[in-house]
């Protein structure tokens, strides 16, 4: 994947975006909205540290567990979805250049980065059932009547799944056509069958450690709504398995931050204050290609700099509650109370994306093969925008973006105090400890509004 895409990235060609629409800007005053969502984060805090210390654990207690059906099936979905994707693959290959035309930009970019990864982290874990290895491997492991030909690594961790990871990031942000077709194709087929050598290699371990999109769509299933709980299924607030799950490893709290940070940047990018900073008119925009370098140091610089700073709050934290945890052990514990604002920055950043390119993906589905067939029953079809000139729909759609924000920064909030109870034992030390971090996702609230409101120049 790293070798693919960075080779790619590195070959100028017809510019895309990765998506049509982004974002737009709302002309309201920037310092109302973005207080009254800091304020609601602020006012979390403040009840946090006047409520009882047990009230934060008991929201994430599930309210719901139902018996899980027997059914075993996830092997024959993946191997659908492996077939799903070779099709996708081939008609990259050989389809329409038009990325809005053809099924692979729109179902790798719309249907899984868009729909099934905010689903992946609203709903639960889909991705048991559509990942595309596992049933490939499992009936090659039969076929073959071979196991794992190799014992991953254990001194590796997850350094495999950051560096694709990482990888695929600067494809996403760098990269001068992430959705041309062709060159799409190279990189979807050549990382499926590269995943596939891995899980021959090393075994179902790869996929949990090296594989980067599964590291991801598992970090997101922490917080659906639906979760396994000692052999059921349960539901409850978003985020509660974060308290019921082994706490991560400290490889796996690295690939959460940089999934915050790599999604930071991927708006703040395209921002006219980022192209001031390149020393570029953002209405004179000169395409991808004259900023791949750039892009691609930004965002490690980003994730780096993100990582600085959340080590920092929680060392300062956990040496005001008066506590000798080390920092690398803080990291891992509060990690994954990042997750609802990365989702939350997910969902608001794709909104446009999936309500413009979504009725692309809905239009190719009636008609899959350009031949004026209407197999959907939708009549005459046309894509449209105009939902972004209404007054109205625009005013909804910002608001849900602003509100997905704000409520995933407060659940990070309650699910960090949860945890900090739990870690301090008692609800003084726990906010004490707390305090610092706090003030970060605070801060973090400001950013993510203020990059929802800012004029784009891509």
């Amino acid at each position: 994947m790293v070798l693919i895409s960075g080779g790619l990235t590195l070959v100028a060609g017809q510019a895309f975006a990765h998506a049509s629409e982004q974002g737009f800007v709302l002309l309201l005053p920037t310092d109302i909205y973005s207080a009254a969502g800091m304020a609601v984060v602020a006012l979390t805090v403040i009840l946090l540290a006047v409520l009882p210390s047990w009230v934060a654990t008991r929201l994430f207690h599930p309210f719901a567990v139902i018996p899980r059906p027997d059914i075993a099936l996830h092997h024959v979905t993946s191997c659908l979805s492996a077939l799903l994707v070779a099709f996708l693959v081939w008609r990259g290959l050989t389809g329409t250049h038009d990325p809005l035309v053809n099924p692979l930009p729109l179902f790798i970019w719309v249907v899984w980065w868009v729909a099934m990864v905010s689903l992946q982290g609203i709903i639960g874990n889909h991705w048991r059932w559509t990942n595309p290895w596992t049933g490939p491997a499992a009936v090659l492991g039969r076929l073959t009547g071979s196991t794992a030909l190799m014992r991953y690594p254990s001194v590796l961790g997850y350094a495999p799944g950051i560096v694709i990871f990482l990888g695929f990031g600067g494809f996403l942000l760098a990269d001068p056509a992430p959705t041309d077709p062709g060159r799409l194709a190279l990189v979807v087929g050549g990382y499926w069958y590269l995943t596939l050598m891995g899980v021959t290699l090393f075994g179902p371990r790869w996929m949990v450690r090296g594989e980067a999109l599964t590291i991801l769509m598992r970090a997101y299933a922490r917080v659906g709504l639906l979760g396994r709980l000692r052999g059921r299924i349960a539901v409850g607030l978003w985020g509660w398995q974060g308290l019921t799950r082994p706490q991560v490893s400290g490889g796996l709290a690295v690939f959460i931050i940089l999934m915050l940070g790599t999604g930071s940047f991927d708006g703040v990018n395209e921002t006219f204050l980022w192209m001031g900073f390149l020393g570029i008119n953002p209405l004179e925009f000169p395409g991808r290609s004259a900023v791949i370098t750039q892009n691609l140091v930004g965002m490690l610089v980003a994730n780096l700099a993100l990582i600085t700073v959340f080590a920092a709050c929680l060392a300062l934290g956990e040496r005001l509650a008066g506590t000798r945890r080390p920092t690398t052990e803080a990291i891992r514990l509060f990690a994954p109370s990042l997750l609802p604002i990365a989702l939350a920055y997910h969902i608001a950043h794709y909104l446009t994306v999936l309500l413009v390119d979504g009725q692309y993906v809905i239009a190719w589905l009636t008609d899959p093969l350009n031949t004026g067939a209407d197999l959907l029953g939708l009549g005459d079809f046309h894509v449209t925008t105009g939902f972004l000139n209404t007054p109205a729909t625009v005013k909804l759609i910002w608001l849900t973006q602003a509100g997905a924000v704000v409520i995933g920064h407060v659940i990070a909030i309650l699910l960090a105090h949860a945890v900090a109870v739990r870690g301090h034992g008692s609800n003084w030390r726990a906010i004490l400890g707390q305090a610092p971090l706090a003030a970060f996702m605070i801060g973090y609230t400001f950013f993510g509004l203020w990059l929802l409101a800012s004029p784009r120049g891509v």
